[in-house]
């Protein structure tokens, strides 16, 4: 009983050790790329055109820093999982072409569940659609979910496959999947 005691105490301190080497590259690393960036206007330029000018893909960001660092917990299967409270597919009676998109017809009040984990990039108004989240999934496909109170949610929060979105504000969902700045067919995704 001892000795499981003792191993489990060496593998958290190794993890511990391991992310907090990794915490620190990566802060070497962002602070090394802001000195270039402020020191060389063209560097600068690209980075302005890159970040702020197109929409910037957190999937690529997260696919890199693994390729170098691994995961970002790297005590995640120590943790025990979670009991989903939520978990649920997309029903509908009824989809119809709209716009870029799809409109389904949904129970009123329905409950949206998430189509596929990401990070919300983009909450508010579009026109045509009205309340409107978008999530850029881990897949690197843009959805975006319309008609929706998405009070509950704000910029930048990472969301699961499965959990709820929020709760439309109709009887009608509003769906746009995108990538790389191409619309897609809806048909393959729900």
């Amino acid at each position: 009983m001892e000795r499981k005691t003792v191993k489990k105490k060496l593998v958290l301190k190794s993890s511990v050790r391991n992310f907090i080497t990794r915490f620190l590259l990566a802060i070497i690393v962002f602070l090394v790329g802001l000195i270039l960036i402020k020191g060389n206007p063209n560097l600068k330029s690209v980075f302005i055109k890159n970040i702020y000018e197109k929409n910037f893909k957190f999937t690529k960001a997260k696919e890199i820093y693994q390729k170098y660092f691994g995961n970002i917990l790297a005590i995640e299967k120590m943790v025990k999982e979670e009991q989903a409270v939520f978990s649920e597919n997309l029903n509908f009676s009824k989809s119809e072409d709209y716009k870029d998109g799809v409109v389904l017809s949904v129970a009123n009040k329905y409950m949206v569940p998430i189509l596929e984990s990401g990070i919300v990039v983009f909450l508010g108004q579009k026109e045509g659609y009205g309340d409107s989240v978008v999530i850029e999934q881990i897949n690197g496909i843009d959805v975006t979910y319309a008609n929706v109170d998405t009070s509950n949610m704000k910029l930048y929060d990472y969301v699961e496959k499965g959990k709820l979105l929020g709760e439309v504000k109709s009887d009608k969902l509003y769906l746009v999947f995108e990538k790389d700045g191409q619309k897609l067919d809806y048909k393959k995704y729900i």
